[in-house]
């Protein structure tokens, strides 16, 4: 056994899984506490390094693409502190920190694990059922659909059409852009229905926009992951992966039913506004919103 333990956590390797444990100490982002323990199978290791520095040295691991969920769902924008596959280590354990790496890599040898992209998630990401509340409502999980309850901070649109509930049959993809507390972040669900819609998250009824506590909004990963974890793997698409929404736009035909969508949100639109809920305004920017978008 090859173990490491830090303030930032714990890293142990049996010679099949590295098992890697959040630390308690109030420096460990609230994320990776949420997130608890992940068990990295070794057919899922790229790479491990150790980088040392002055005061503090680095332990970080990269997984093959393809692998982890997480990984897949968050796209590399989480923060630095953030990322479970990163250990903080004190300077006087830079030898034993060395030491789990070069066990790591010497079983990567020795069991001859390829560097290619898996077929497979070979992580599990986080268990369902999982809710967390957002600045723009929140958002829920449990394995079979999510559920959107909005806020009173919401757009007035999103409030007025009520909760959104959201099918895994009708999920193509998740989207997801943390809040740095400088910019807006956002979590967007795109169906087949609305892939090409090119609403602001803001105004989508689709998405939530995180826009307060960067802390806190950035628990919606675990959504995020629990959900691409339940989706195809992307090497199942016949087109391989997409780059971005334009990508999967070309890719993904519209609903046959394309044009009776259209006209059921221009009337949802039009009650909203004969209902007062809508401003002549807010009517105009909306429709013309979902007019571009199909």
């Amino acid at each position: 056994m090859a173990e490491i333990i830090q303030r930032d956590g714990a890293w142990a390797f049996d010679g099949s899984t590295v098992r890697i444990t959040p630390g308690l100490h109030r420096s460990v982002p609230l994320f990776r506490q949420t997130y608890g323990e992940i068990a990295v199978p070794l057919e899922a290791v790229s790479s491990i390094v150790y980088e040392p520095e002055r005061k503090r040295g680095r332990l970080r691991m990269r997984l093959r693409e393809g692998a982890d969920p997480l990984l897949r769902a968050t796209g590399g924008r989480l923060p630095d502190a953030a990322d479970p596959y990163r250990l903080l280590v004190d300077i006087d354990r830079s030898g034993v920190a060395e030491y789990v790496a070069e066990e790591i890599r010497r079983a990567l040898q020795l069991d001859q694990i390829p560097k290619e992209p898996t077929k497979a998630y070979l992580l599990a990401g986080p268990p369902v059922p999982v809710s967390v509340p957002t600045s723009d409502g929140t958002v829920s999980f449990d394995g079979t659909q999510v559920r959107i309850d909005w806020a009173d901070t919401s757009d007035r649109v999103k409030r007025a059409t009520g909760p959104r509930i959201i099918s895994m049959g009708d999920l193509v993809q998740v989207e997801w852009l943390p809040n740095s507390g400088y910019e807006d972040g956002f979590l967007r669900f795109v169906t087949r229905e609305t892939v090409f819609s090119k609403l602001p998250p803001e105004k989508d009824p689709y998405a939530l926009d995180l826009w307060g506590s960067a802390r806190r909004d950035l628990l919606t990963a675990l959504v995020a992951t629990a959900v691409t974890a339940r989706l195809p793997h992307p090497s199942t698409r016949a087109g391989g992966d997409f780059a971005d929404r334009r990508e999967l736009a070309a890719a993904v035909p519209p609903p046959a039913d394309h044009h009776d969508v259209l006209l059921r949100r221009l009337r949802e639109l039009g009650e909203l506004h004969r209902d007062g809920v809508l401003t002549d305004e807010e009517f105009a920017m909306t429709k013309a919103a979902v007019l571009r978008g199909f």
